[in-house]
């Protein structure tokens, strides 16, 4: 039966219309999984010689062991973002005489040969390789590196849990956060030592491989939660189920001073939070508000200005990048009755721009308290607003023309490609590098403020020429309406 799911997956997977059309994102996909694996064997040769060099007085792999629960809680966190859970169609299987629990355990198995299970071995084996000719015991390094491939089962396990959990919460990232920060928590405030227990647990485990029972016994409950929820889903009628809530409309009374355009921004901003996918990328803006502070505070960046504007304009038009991208995919599953109503396209343009204007001003006005790091930083930020409000707005909605795949808002927006074509790859040239090469050019050759001049003017251009640009906007999306009509009409 197995065999015959393994068929079935194959033929479905490769028959499809998705595989056909994302050839250039399947490309990219194998060029970053042959990068991380290149970057993972050289961890793995190199770390030992590392270890010894920083820590020459101790034991280098009760070092790395002590480390591993960083590696745990950074494994977690790219899981929950890039893994998930992998899907088959098991409806037509449903009525056949099938048993679930063998749908379930396939599911599950399946999950157990991801790539992501994988890539920690390229670091793991080449490691132990390097420990056993620095003269580590044989038979103690093997067990070591069977204990550490049931961690990495364990997370993938430990992952479908948070997720099951995440995908019941209205916070999608509650859960995670209440897994992190309760790990992190606990150990950094000693309140149970996390790191010295798995660290000293798996030297324990090399030393005396009975103990490997404990990683096995810890994985098996895992499986056994896993196998429990994902049978409990598996009904014909589960995806008739309805949850039953109050529906707490939201005052948008405010956007009627925007005249004709605010039925449209009344629908875009209902679109943003009743949706999983828009309301996760609106609850992301977090991220493109702090962003800065990965680079502000180091010591390093302090003299690269031409870093300010990169920061600045990726900060302030964190929402116009994202949401501005798939416009108009995010109305792909009512595109087709959208454009049968009798509606100017240009109130329906002007809207989405009205929208992503107020981010941009509402960004840099959070963005304020960066003048901590220097006043050049703020000045590059309000320059790169002026940027994104004059210029990027302008771009992403040209290039928002040439969108041709339709949007499930249902799906997370963290590192969830779907609807991502060459347009969303391309368009990051003028929207990101153009700005940030020629501030760092004209800041090089002539300084500062000429670099912020430059950006604050051309930002200002596009504000006077907006009506002349809309107008080249509209007519391109009026040249492809039909076009997109008939592609978000296809099932991906």
């Amino acid at each position: 039966m197995i065999k015959h799911f393994i068929n079935l997956e194959w033929k479905q997977y490769f028959r499809s219309s998705y595989w056909q059309k994302s050839m250039v994102i399947n490309i990219l996909m194998v060029f970053f999984a042959l990068s991380f694996v290149a970057m993972f064997l050289g961890l793995g040769f190199s770390s030992l010689f590392i270890l010894k060099k920083i820590f020459p007085n101790q034991d280098a792999f009760v070092v790395a062991n002590s480390f591993i629960f960083f590696w745990v809680i950074g494994d977690i966190v790219m899981r929950f973002f890039l893994q998930k859970l992998p899907v088959m169609s098991v409806k037509p299987l449903l009525i056949l005489p099938v048993k679930r629990s063998t749908v379930v355990n396939y599911v599950l198995g399946k999950s157990a040969v991801s790539f992501f299970n994988f890539l920690p071995l390229f670091a793991i084996i080449p490691f132990s390789i390097m420990l056993i000719n620095d003269g580590y015991a044989a038979s103690m390094i093997i067990t070591w590196m069977f204990a550490m491939i049931l961690v990495v089962l364990i997370i993938n396990f430990l992952n479908f849990i948070i997720e099951a959990f995440s995908a019941e919460s209205e916070l999608s990232f509650l859960p995670l956060i209440i897994v992190v920060g309760a790990l992190f928590g606990l150990d950094f405030f000693n309140i149970l030592p996390i790191r010295a227990l798995l660290g000293d647990g798996l030297t324990s485990i090399a030393n005396n491989p009975i103990l490997i029972l404990v990683p096995i016994a810890i994985l098996a409950m895992c499986y056994w939660y896993n196998f429990k929820i994902l049978k409990q889903k598996l009904f014909l009628d589960s995806s008739l189920k309805t949850k039953v809530t109050e529906v707490n409309a939201a005052d948008l009374s405010w956007t009627k001073r925007f005249g004709d355009i605010a039925p449209f921004m009344q629908l875009d901003l209902k679109l943003i939070w009743r949706n999983k996918r828009t309301k996760s990328m609106a609850m992301l803006m977090v991220i493109g508000l702090l962003y800065g502070l990965f680079f502000y505070p180091q010591p390093m960046y302090a003299d690269k200005e031409f870093m300010f504007a990169f920061i600045g304009i990726f900060s302030t038009g964190f929402f116009l990048i994202n949401f501005g991208q798939f416009i108009p995919a995010w109305d792909s599953g009512y595109y087709k009755m959208l454009m049968s109503q009798n509606i100017k396209y240009e109130q329906y343009l002007r809207s989405k721009f009205v929208l992503m204007v107020m981010s941009v001003a509402i960004m840099f006005i959070l963005g304020i308290p960066y003048v901590y790091f220097g006043w050049k930083i703020l000045l590059a930020h309000f320059a790169a607003g002026i940027y994104n409000i004059g210029i990027n707005s302008h771009i992403i909605l040209y290039g928002g023309s040439f969108n041709r795949k339709k949007i499930d808002l249902d799906k997370k927006a963290a590192f969830n490609y779907q609807g991502t074509g060459a347009v969303q790859w391309l368009i990051g040239i003028p929207l990101m590098i153009l700005p940030m090469g020629l501030f760092a050019l004209i800041n090089w050759l002539v300084g500062f403020g000429a670099a912020i001049t430059v950006l604050i003017v051309l930002g200002l251009l596009g504000v006077v020429l907006h009506k002349k640009l809309m107008k080249i906007i509209t007519k391109r999306y009026l040249d492809s309406k039909y076009k997109m009509i008939d592609a978000f009409s296809q099932d991906s």
